[in-house]
Protein backbone atom coordinates (compact mmCIF):
# COMPACT_ATOMS: atom_id res chain seq x y z
CA UNK A 1 0.00 0.00 0.00
CA UNK A 2 1.14 3.82 -1.01
CA UNK A 3 1.43 5.94 1.44
CA UNK A 4 0.71 9.28 0.45
CA UNK A 5 2.67 12.48 1.68
CA UNK A 6 -1.14 13.96 2.61
CA UNK A 7 -1.32 10.94 4.93
CA UNK A 8 1.93 11.16 6.75
CA UNK A 9 1.14 14.83 7.07
CA UNK A 10 -2.02 14.56 8.77
CA UNK A 11 -0.21 11.78 10.82
CA UNK A 12 2.75 14.75 11.63
CA UNK A 13 0.06 17.57 12.39
CA UNK A 14 -1.66 14.97 14.99
CA UNK A 15 0.94 14.41 16.71
CA UNK A 16 2.45 17.67 17.20
CA UNK A 17 -1.54 18.16 18.37
CA UNK A 18 -0.98 15.38 20.82
CA UNK A 19 2.59 16.29 22.42
CA UNK A 20 0.75 20.37 22.91
CA UNK A 21 -0.80 18.15 25.63
CA UNK A 22 1.62 16.17 26.54
CA UNK A 23 3.76 17.32 29.82
CA UNK A 24 6.79 15.48 29.68
CA UNK A 25 9.90 16.13 26.98
CA UNK A 26 9.95 15.14 23.19
CA UNK A 27 11.83 11.80 24.27
CA UNK A 28 8.97 10.80 26.70
CA UNK A 29 6.64 11.66 24.21
CA UNK A 30 8.09 9.85 21.19
CA UNK A 31 8.49 6.96 23.45
CA UNK A 32 4.72 7.14 24.29
CA UNK A 33 4.28 6.98 20.54
CA UNK A 34 6.51 3.94 19.65
CA UNK A 35 9.19 6.34 17.88
CA UNK A 36 12.69 7.41 18.20
CA UNK A 37 12.99 10.38 19.61
CA UNK A 38 15.78 11.61 16.92
CA UNK A 39 12.68 10.76 14.29
CA UNK A 40 10.18 12.66 15.79
CA UNK A 41 12.72 15.63 16.06
CA UNK A 42 13.18 15.53 12.09
CA UNK A 43 9.54 14.69 11.80
CA UNK A 44 9.30 18.61 13.83
CA UNK A 45 11.46 19.87 11.62
CA UNK A 46 9.55 18.75 8.32
CA UNK A 47 11.15 15.91 7.18
CA UNK A 48 8.99 13.00 5.65
CA UNK A 49 10.95 10.43 3.56
CA UNK A 50 12.43 7.38 4.88
CA UNK A 51 12.27 8.53 8.15
CA UNK A 52 9.46 6.25 9.31
CA UNK A 53 7.94 2.36 7.35
CA UNK A 54 4.70 2.48 6.00
CA UNK A 55 3.58 -0.67 8.83
CA UNK A 56 4.59 2.63 11.09
CA UNK A 57 3.17 5.23 9.34
CA UNK A 58 -0.39 3.20 9.10
CA UNK A 59 0.07 1.98 12.95
CA UNK A 60 0.36 5.79 14.12
CA UNK A 61 -2.65 6.73 11.19
CA UNK A 62 -4.54 3.77 13.42
CA UNK A 63 -4.23 4.98 16.82
CA UNK A 64 -5.25 8.69 16.26
CA UNK A 65 -7.77 7.61 13.68
CA UNK A 66 -6.51 8.91 11.41
CA UNK A 67 -9.14 8.37 8.23
CA UNK A 68 -8.42 8.96 4.35
CA UNK A 69 -12.47 8.95 4.34
CA UNK A 70 -13.96 12.10 2.75
CA UNK A 71 -16.78 12.25 4.85
CA UNK A 72 -16.08 13.74 8.35
CA UNK A 73 -17.69 13.12 11.49
CA UNK A 74 -19.03 16.00 13.27
CA UNK A 75 -18.46 15.96 17.58
CA UNK A 76 -21.26 15.59 19.70
CA UNK A 77 -21.66 16.94 23.25
CA UNK A 78 -24.27 14.33 24.15
CA UNK A 79 -25.18 13.87 27.74
CA UNK A 80 -22.90 10.79 27.45
CA UNK A 81 -20.15 13.22 27.06
CA UNK A 82 -20.81 15.70 29.07
CA UNK A 83 -20.86 13.31 32.20
CA UNK A 84 -17.75 11.67 31.56
CA UNK A 85 -15.62 14.58 30.73
CA UNK A 86 -17.20 16.40 34.49
CA UNK A 87 -16.39 13.20 36.02
CA UNK A 88 -12.34 13.06 34.06
CA UNK A 89 -12.09 16.74 34.50
CA UNK A 90 -12.82 16.32 38.64
CA UNK A 91 -10.58 13.57 38.60
CA UNK A 92 -7.62 14.98 37.09
CA UNK A 93 -8.47 18.17 38.97
CA UNK A 94 -8.55 16.81 42.04
CA UNK A 95 -6.50 13.74 41.99
CA UNK A 96 -9.27 12.00 42.29
CA UNK A 97 -11.04 8.04 41.27
CA UNK A 98 -14.18 7.50 39.74
CA UNK A 99 -15.89 4.25 37.68
CA UNK A 100 -18.79 4.76 34.91
CA UNK A 101 -20.48 1.92 34.30
CA UNK A 102 -23.02 1.67 31.43
CA UNK A 103 -24.30 0.16 28.79
CA UNK A 104 -22.29 -0.44 25.14
CA UNK A 105 -22.98 1.90 22.29
CA UNK A 106 -23.47 5.12 24.22
CA UNK A 107 -20.16 6.57 23.33
CA UNK A 108 -18.29 6.24 26.42
CA UNK A 109 -14.74 5.14 24.26
CA UNK A 110 -15.47 7.89 21.35
CA UNK A 111 -14.92 10.59 24.53
CA UNK A 112 -12.35 8.81 26.52
CA UNK A 113 -10.23 8.63 23.37
CA UNK A 114 -11.23 12.15 22.42
CA UNK A 115 -10.30 13.19 26.10
CA UNK A 116 -7.08 11.86 26.09
CA UNK A 117 -6.42 14.04 22.62
CA UNK A 118 -7.85 16.94 23.96
CA UNK A 119 -6.58 17.36 27.89
CA UNK A 120 -3.36 18.08 28.56
CA UNK A 121 -1.65 14.74 30.55
CA UNK A 122 -4.71 13.02 30.23
CA UNK A 123 -3.75 8.80 28.76
CA UNK A 124 -5.67 6.21 27.50
CA UNK A 125 -5.25 2.64 28.01
CA UNK A 126 -7.41 0.18 26.28
CA UNK A 127 -7.62 -2.75 28.51
CA UNK A 128 -9.06 -5.03 25.64
CA UNK A 129 -5.48 -4.88 24.12
CA UNK A 130 -3.78 -5.44 27.89
CA UNK A 131 -5.71 -7.78 29.92
CA UNK A 132 -3.04 -9.41 31.72
CA UNK A 133 -0.44 -8.18 34.68
CA UNK A 134 2.97 -7.87 32.14
CA UNK A 135 1.14 -6.57 29.27
CA UNK A 136 -0.99 -3.47 31.75
CA UNK A 137 2.33 -2.38 33.08
CA UNK A 138 3.99 -1.88 29.23
CA UNK A 139 0.95 0.05 27.90
CA UNK A 140 0.60 1.72 30.77
CA UNK A 141 4.33 2.68 30.74
CA UNK A 142 4.73 3.11 27.03
CA UNK A 143 1.33 5.66 26.93
CA UNK A 144 3.03 7.77 28.95
CA UNK A 145 6.52 7.64 27.90
CA UNK A 146 8.30 5.27 30.31
CA UNK A 147 10.50 3.36 28.20
CA UNK A 148 9.69 -0.09 28.01
CA UNK A 149 13.19 -2.06 28.49
CA UNK A 150 14.57 -4.20 31.43
CA UNK A 151 12.74 -5.91 34.32
CA UNK A 152 8.66 -5.44 34.80
CA UNK A 153 9.21 -4.06 38.22
CA UNK A 154 11.53 -1.56 37.40
CA UNK A 155 9.20 -0.69 34.21
CA UNK A 156 6.12 -0.35 36.52
CA UNK A 157 8.39 1.41 39.10
CA UNK A 158 9.34 4.33 36.75
CA UNK A 159 5.81 4.71 35.68
CA UNK A 160 4.73 5.14 38.96
CA UNK A 161 7.82 8.13 39.83
CA UNK A 162 7.27 9.71 36.42
CA UNK A 163 3.34 9.92 36.80
CA UNK A 164 4.33 11.50 40.00
CA UNK A 165 6.21 14.03 38.26
CA UNK A 166 3.49 15.52 35.96
CA UNK A 167 1.33 18.83 35.90
CA UNK A 168 -2.16 17.04 37.43
CA UNK A 169 -2.33 13.28 34.71
CA UNK A 170 -5.63 11.34 34.89
CA UNK A 171 -5.48 7.66 33.63
CA UNK A 172 -8.30 6.63 31.63
CA UNK A 173 -8.84 2.36 32.28
CA UNK A 174 -11.10 2.07 29.41
CA UNK A 175 -12.74 -1.73 29.02
CA UNK A 176 -11.91 -2.31 32.47
CA UNK A 177 -13.86 -5.72 32.82
CA UNK A 178 -11.36 -7.16 30.38
CA UNK A 179 -8.95 -7.26 32.78
CA UNK A 180 -7.59 -9.71 34.24
CA UNK A 181 -7.60 -10.35 38.46
CA UNK A 182 -4.08 -9.72 39.07
CA UNK A 183 -4.33 -6.59 36.00
CA UNK A 184 -6.86 -4.96 37.71
CA UNK A 185 -5.28 -5.62 41.42
CA UNK A 186 -2.16 -3.89 39.72
CA UNK A 187 -4.70 -0.75 39.26
CA UNK A 188 -4.35 -0.33 43.23
CA UNK A 189 -0.46 -0.95 43.40
CA UNK A 190 -0.47 2.12 40.90
CA UNK A 191 -3.27 3.84 42.64
CA UNK A 192 -1.47 3.49 46.31
CA UNK A 193 1.88 4.56 45.09
CA UNK A 194 0.56 8.10 43.38
CA UNK A 195 -2.65 8.66 45.82
CA UNK A 196 -2.97 12.69 45.72
CA UNK A 197 -0.56 12.93 42.59
CA UNK A 198 -2.93 10.84 40.09
CA UNK A 199 -6.71 10.94 39.12
CA UNK A 200 -7.80 7.34 37.66
CA UNK A 201 -10.88 7.13 36.16
CA UNK A 202 -12.06 3.45 34.73
CA UNK A 203 -14.75 2.61 32.49
CA UNK A 204 -16.28 -0.23 31.71
CA UNK A 205 -19.91 -2.31 30.95
CA UNK A 206 -21.93 -4.99 33.34
CA UNK A 207 -18.62 -7.07 33.18
CA UNK A 208 -17.01 -4.67 35.36
CA UNK A 209 -19.52 -3.63 37.96
CA UNK A 210 -20.51 -7.51 38.26
CA UNK A 211 -16.35 -8.74 38.70
CA UNK A 212 -16.33 -5.76 41.38
CA UNK A 213 -19.62 -6.50 43.21
CA UNK A 214 -19.13 -9.60 43.33
CA UNK A 215 -15.68 -9.38 44.44
CA UNK A 216 -16.50 -6.95 47.28
CA UNK A 217 -19.42 -9.04 48.46
CA UNK A 218 -17.69 -12.38 49.02
CA UNK A 219 -14.85 -10.63 50.74
CA UNK A 220 -12.16 -11.54 47.66
CA UNK A 221 -8.61 -10.68 47.41
CA UNK A 222 -8.34 -7.04 47.02
CA UNK A 223 -11.41 -5.82 45.33
CA UNK A 224 -13.00 -3.92 48.74
CA UNK A 225 -10.21 -1.86 48.59
CA UNK A 226 -9.75 -1.24 45.41
CA UNK A 227 -13.79 -0.33 45.17
CA UNK A 228 -12.96 1.85 48.36
CA UNK A 229 -10.00 3.83 46.42
CA UNK A 230 -12.53 4.10 43.48
CA UNK A 231 -15.31 6.36 45.65
CA UNK A 232 -17.42 3.28 46.33
CA UNK A 233 -19.58 3.68 43.74
CA UNK A 234 -20.54 2.93 40.03
CA UNK A 235 -21.50 6.06 37.84
CA UNK A 236 -23.52 5.92 35.31
CA UNK A 237 -26.47 7.52 33.03
CA UNK A 238 -28.87 5.15 30.88
CA UNK A 239 -32.19 5.40 32.85
CA UNK A 240 -33.78 1.89 34.25
CA UNK A 241 -37.32 2.59 33.83
CA UNK A 242 -38.48 1.41 30.18
CA UNK A 243 -39.84 4.54 29.10
CA UNK A 244 -36.94 6.79 30.74
CA UNK A 245 -34.31 4.36 29.05
CA UNK A 246 -36.42 4.75 25.67
CA UNK A 247 -36.32 8.79 25.48
CA UNK A 248 -32.83 8.51 26.75
CA UNK A 249 -31.97 6.97 23.81
CA UNK A 250 -34.30 8.72 21.23
CA UNK A 251 -32.34 11.92 22.51
CA UNK A 252 -28.99 10.40 22.02
CA UNK A 253 -29.17 8.93 19.05
CA UNK A 254 -31.05 11.70 17.64
CA UNK A 255 -28.12 14.49 18.96
CA UNK A 256 -25.88 12.09 16.80
CA UNK A 257 -27.52 11.85 13.84
CA UNK A 258 -28.90 15.47 13.65
CA UNK A 259 -25.40 16.61 13.47
CA UNK A 260 -24.03 14.13 10.89
CA UNK A 261 -26.65 13.64 8.63
CA UNK A 262 -26.98 15.25 5.37
CA UNK A 263 -30.27 14.15 4.49
CA UNK A 264 -32.61 15.39 7.27
CA UNK A 265 -35.76 14.31 5.59
CA UNK A 266 -34.46 10.86 6.70
CA UNK A 267 -33.75 11.82 10.40
CA UNK A 268 -37.12 10.49 12.20
CA UNK A 269 -37.00 7.48 9.88
CA UNK A 270 -33.04 6.51 10.97
CA UNK A 271 -33.38 7.18 14.32
CA UNK A 272 -36.65 4.77 14.66
CA UNK A 273 -34.56 2.16 13.25
CA UNK A 274 -31.93 3.07 14.95
CA UNK A 275 -33.94 2.56 18.55
CA UNK A 276 -34.85 -1.27 17.89
CA UNK A 277 -32.37 -3.62 16.97
CA UNK A 278 -33.23 -7.26 15.38
CA UNK A 279 -34.05 -8.64 19.09
CA UNK A 280 -36.14 -5.87 20.05
CA UNK A 281 -33.79 -4.55 22.64
CA UNK A 282 -33.15 -0.96 22.45
CA UNK A 283 -29.91 -0.42 20.32
CA UNK A 284 -27.38 2.26 20.30
CA UNK A 285 -25.29 4.34 18.17
CA UNK A 286 -23.04 1.89 16.26
CA UNK A 287 -26.46 0.97 15.22
CA UNK A 288 -27.24 4.37 13.75
CA UNK A 289 -23.40 4.89 12.50
CA UNK A 290 -24.26 1.96 10.37
CA UNK A 291 -27.42 2.97 8.70
CA UNK A 292 -26.64 6.31 8.38
CA UNK A 293 -23.57 4.86 6.25
CA UNK A 294 -25.83 2.47 4.41
CA UNK A 295 -28.47 5.08 3.60
CA UNK A 296 -25.65 7.41 2.42
CA UNK A 297 -27.91 9.56 4.39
Amino acid sequence: MEITNSFKDKVVSELLTLRDNFGGSDTAFARSMDINPSVFNRLKNGEREKLLPNTTWLRLGREMGITTNTRKWNIVETDVFLQIREEVMFCKQYSKSRIFVDNCGIGKTFTAKYLSKKLKNCFYVDCTQSKKKNEFIKALARIVGVEVKGKFVDIKENTKYYLSMLESPVIIIDEAGALDKDALGLVQEYWNATEGLVGWYMIGANALRNKISTGVSKDKDYYAELFSRFSENFSSIVPVEKNEKYAFYDKLIRDVLSANIKDKSMLNELVKKSLVNINGAVSGLRRAESLLLLHNA
